[in-house]
């Protein structure tokens, strides 16, 4: 039953339906066209009632007043303002040796706060020039200053430049760490914020100078000002507010008291920069000069050792936060130290340098010389050259043959080779043939070394070195087996205690408690492994049996194990060993990798390791005569003084004398030199024995 049109609903009201009326093509698939011309359902719908804006804006007010009382309520607790007032710095920290003996100190100069308002305008204004032009104009951030530094480092290809302004400066200084996460650099524009809303700007400054690093451990202008020019700050002219400026963007390598010349540069180009800003005019930076500083002047304690430069950044982490003075207690044996200077004092170097390292089998370092004159150069050679080992680094190329099932009984053959177009070669063009693994590692043969390399391949010999804590870069090349690869001292010594241990890797410490702050995951990786004891026998034996070889220099009258190495024309010369309870590694070289002719691991540095053993491990010197093994090159035999090198005079008596048997006559020098040569009332030598020669400039097997 059809309804009535009356009673439709609004849909029924609005179209037409198909049954209403007669199906017409010309409507057929657009919905458009269902729609009568005339019809009120083709006028444009009524407009909506506007929404309540002001709701949602009154809404969105109460959200950031309730978001800005949570971060000054989580600002005033995590960054108060009275901590702007603080160094960054623990004022000062002392090391003492093992026994509690005061062996170093670190610590800060900081002054007293100094008051921008009262500062001379020329004082203030180096620093605004230089640091923060628009420091006046600007809310605590510059983003004029960040697009130029942006725009000058994508220009330069790196990071140039930034864009820091003094507050930031500040609120990073004062409030935060130095990584470089966004998260840090948020907080640092909160805290920028917050700094700039509650203090004024002079308030900003004066503690910005009041803080600010300067170098050579002073912090803040009042400091700076006494430290290198012997004046407070209101007394500096231009040329000296000019060079403390210029100090802020790296104040450790510009330090006029350490580089003057780069501290002159920067200080004229903080002139300039015054200049370009108006706040002084061309004339007067014309006449601004380069400035002098104070000498740097004793203290009583000393503030300068290798030891303890090395020892200090893992001293400050177990001392935590420093309010006035913590003392740290190391590892150093103040006798075993003496013993090492002593040594370096009594080896007659002339302008080659020496390092040596003496640490307990389970990484305690208890002694450690950097070179021969620390006030002349900080610079330590025992943890920061890294050289090439030479032939001390055949260790890990034997580790890896004895894990792959060799013995030191294993013959190997010490003839001539080739390895992809490379010819390793005895130094003294001496080859032997079949001989035992032993027997080649005591006359350290380098083609024995190189047919070992490739025959247990050079990843496993890489796998070796790393498992024994060697972390410097090693090339994937067969010539690694010679030494080619550069390590530190340190790193060599700990290797070698890994062997003494029985277990690896073995991590130097100058500190009792150091491993104490390791992660649980770093304690359940990175946990040391034991050595088989098939294995460390194997290499026990290779390393005693080196000491009747190329080290026989070394010999001890109690068992001792160890290694010569001497790299390419005998710019580097190690000895390597332990006996007792001590791991020692020596060193001697030039600083600039120059040859020294006649320099070799088996001379000087075994002679040195000697006599600081003797000393050490209070033992008596050899007075008996040394079993020598057979064919050993020994190129230490006769070597006098060369050029670099002086004939050490030590403190310990050494035997001295000829000594004859089976056909041989060996002669004992009074520098502990071992010479070989026929017996005169012997006869002729055997006719298979290798003709007598002069070994002068031979080194121990590195080629």
């Amino acid at each position: 039953m059809r309804q009535d049109s009356t009673r439709r609903s609004a849909i029924g009201q609005r179209y037409i339906l198909d049954d209403d009326r007669p199906h017409d093509a010309r409507f057929s698939g657009r919905f458009d066209d269902f729609v009568a011309p005339g019809d009120p359902a083709g006028e444009p719908p009524p407009p909506r009632r506007p929404r309540n804006l002001g709701r949602w804006i009154v809404r969105g007010l109460g959200v950031g007043i309730i978001l800005l009382v949570i971060a000054i309520g989580w600002l005033a607790i995590t960054a108060p303002l009275s901590k702007s007032l603080q160094p960054p710095t623990p004022p000062s920290i002392t090391l003492t040796a093992d026994d509690g003996t005061p062996i170093a100190r670190r610590g800060a100069i900081i002054g007293a706060p100094v008051d921008a308002a009262k500062l001379p305008a020329h004082v203030t204004d180096a620093f605004l020039a230089i640091e923060d032009r628009r420091f006046r104009s600007h809310w605590g951030i510059d983003p004029r200053g960040i697009l130029r530094a942006f725009v000058h480092n994508v220009g330069s290809g790196g990071v140039r430049e930034g864009g820091s302004t003094i507050t930031q400066q500040l609120a990073k200084n004062a409030f935060l760490d130095s990584d470089r996460t966004a998260a840090r650099k948020i907080r640092e524009v909160m805290i920028s914020f917050w700094l700039e809303a509650w203090l004024s700007k002079d308030e900003i400054l004066s503690r910005y100078l009041s803080n600010v690093y300067f170098g050579d451990n002073v912090y803040g202008l009042r400091a700076a000002s006494k430290h290198y020019f012997g004046r407070e700050p209101d007394k500096m002219n231009i040329g000296q507010a000019a060079m403390l400026a210029g100090l802020v963007k790296a104040p450790s390598r510009l330090a006029p008291t350490g580089n003057l010349e780069g501290a002159r540069k920067r200080e004229m180009l903080v002139v300039k920069a015054m200049a370009d800003a108006g706040f002084i005019t061309k004339a007067e930076a014309a006449g601004v000069e380069p400035q002098r500083v104070l000498a740097s002047r004793p203290e009583q304690l000393p503030s300068g050792t290798y030891f303890a430069d090395w020892v200090l950044p893992d001293a400050r982490d177990q001392a935590g936060e420093i309010k006035t003075e913590a003392t740290v207690k190391t590892t150093l044996d103040r006798r075993l130290q003496n013993t090492a200077e002593r040594v370096v004092r009594q080896a007659g170097l002339r302008q080659a340098q020496v390092a040596i390292v003496a640490m307990r089998r389970d990484g305690r370092v208890v002694a450690m010389v950097g070179g021969k004159n620390y006030a002349k150069s900080p610079f330590n050679r025992a943890t920061q050259a890294r050289r090439q080992p030479g032939s001390t680094f055949k260790l890990f190329v034997y580790l890896a043959a004895m894990r792959a099932g060799m013995t030191p009984d294993t013959m190997a053959d010490d003839s001539r080779v080739e390895i992809a177009g490379w010819k390793p070669k005895n130094d003294d063009n001496r080859y032997l043939g079949q001989i035992p693994l032993r027997r080649a590692f005591a006359r350290s043969s380098n083609v024995v070394a190189a047919r070992l390399t490739q025959e247990v391949g050079v990843r496993n010999v890489i796998k070796a070195a790393r498992d024994l804590g060697i972390s410097t870069p090693i090339p994937n090349e067969a010539t690694i087996g010679l030494g080619t690869a550069e390590v530190s001292l340190l790193e060599l010594t700990a290797a070698y205690a890994a062997v003494a241990n029985g277990s690896y890797p073995v991590h130097p410490r100058g500190l009792e408690d150091s491993g104490a702050s390791k992660s649980w995951l770093q304690s359940l990786t990175g946990g040391p492994r034991r050595m088989p004891d098939g294995i460390r026998d194997h290499m026990l034996d290779l390393l005693g049996a080196s000491l009747r070889g190329t080290g026989r220099a070394a010999v001890l009258t109690l068992p001792a194990y160890g290694k010569t190495g001497t790299s390419q024309q005998s710019r580097d010369a190690w000895f390597i060993g332990f006996a007792g309870d001590l791991v020692v590694g020596v060193w001697v070289g030039n600083d600039d990798s120059s040859p020294n002719a006649g320099l070799h691991g088996g001379g000087i540095p075994a002679q040195m390791w000697r006599q600081f053993m003797v000393s050490a491990l209070n033992i008596a010197p050899v007075v008996t005569p040394v079993v020598v093994e057979e064919n050993a090159m020994d190129p230490d035999a006769v070597v006098g003084p060369e050029e670099g090198i002086e004939a050490p005079i030590g403190d310990l008596p050494i035997p001295e004398g000829t000594i004859d048997g089976l056909g041989m006559q060996m002669k004992l020098g009074r520098d502990g030199s071992i010479s070989i040569a026929p017996s005169r009332d012997r006869g002729p030598p055997p006719p298979d024995a290798p003709p007598p020669r002069d070994r002068r400039g031979e080194d121990d097997g590195e080629e």
